[in-house]
């Protein structure tokens, strides 16, 4: 039975051939790759709500792992409406259009609606730029251009962007209100919230590739974290019972993350994907800490102790 309520004829019908590629160059501002690239600009630049935004960056691969799982776990099928025709357009725009218009995979939920609910309402919920309700504004624009842009290609229903519009809002507040319960530190309740539905994902998708790499990039993220707040408190233990006591949790819980990643190279061919995957996760972890060492006087004063 079809999810769709006939939203595709009233919205594609007056959509000119023009237009189509701007609606399919508009839905890569929720996908993958632009919104990794927007986090780690924005945890890189030195921002003083570096923190807020690791938080947002581990509920955001939080966010992968459980649509991606409840997508395996729905199987429902995306619907065969395509917005246009790529052999009426010019080959070298025909090109483009078909590599952004078009998904594979099943359709429930929307992926881009998760992506970008998360990711731009957990940054205007932290970031300080204009005033709150602007970024707010702005956020809730992106999400419905990206939203709309995804039924107009076709490539959802209309129920798949609203339920994932629903998941990501929920998801968002759940961590938040679970660290702020908890008395944890955000970034560490984020990623770990993002190892429990990477694992999630794991299950369902019965260790599809996809989902060990997703696994590998929350492990590496919680281990790297882990890692500058061991930093931190150590350096601001008064007491050196405090201090061992800090380095045996913070230092045992990122040693359990990466144990996994490194162990890779030893179970595995060297060019294997679960190698790649590994060395993916160590490679976030790096992502994660090298901003914070290079900007942090506190993690520069470990760092000079370690290595002297």
């Amino acid at each position: 039975m079809s999810r769709g309520i006939g939203e595709f004829g009233p919205i594609q019908e007056y959509i000119p051939e023009w237009a189509a590629v701007i609606i399919a160059l508009l839905t890569q501002l929720g996908d993958i790759w632009f919104l990794a690239l927007v986090l780690t600009v924005a945890y890189w630049v030195g921002s003083p709500n570096r923190d807020d935004i690791g938080a947002v960056a581990g509920v955001w691969l939080a966010g992968m792992g459980l649509y991606k799982g409840l997508k395996e776990i729905f199987g429902f099928p995306r619907p065969d409406q395509p917005l246009l025709d790529p052999e009426l357009l010019p080959f070298g725009v025909q090109q483009l259009y078909e590599a952004t218009a078009f998904a594979s995979g099943y359709g429930f939920p929307s992926g881009h609606a998760v992506n970008t609910t998360i990711v731009f309402f957990g940054l205007a919920s932290v970031l300080t730029v204009s005033t709150r309700r602007r970024r707010f504004a702005v956020a809730a624009g992106l999400v419905a251009t990206v939203s709309f842009c995804r039924v107009a290609l076709g490539v959802h229903y209309l129920v798949d962007v609203v339920a994932g519009v629903a998941v990501g809002a929920l998801l968002l507040l759940a961590v938040q209100a679970l660290a702020s319960r908890q008395g944890v530190d955000r970034p560490t309740i984020a990623f770990a919230a993002a190892i429990v539905f990477s694992g999630f994902f794991v299950t369902t998708s019965d260790a599809m590739m996809e989902s060990i790499l997703i696994l590998a990039a929350s492990l590496g993220a919680f281990a790297g974290w882990q890692l500058i707040v061991l930093g931190r408190r150590l350096v601001a233990a008064d007491l050196p019972s405090q201090a061992i006591r800090l380095l045996a949790i913070r230092a045992t819980l990122a040693a359990l993350a990466l144990t996994p990643l490194v162990a890779t190279f030893e179970l595995f061919p060297l060019l294997s994907m679960y190698t790649a995957a590994g060395l993916a996760g160590l490679v976030t972890a790096l992502v994660v800490t090298i901003p914070v060492v290079r900007h942090s006087k506190h993690a520069s004063r470990v760092a000079a102790v370690f290595l002297s």
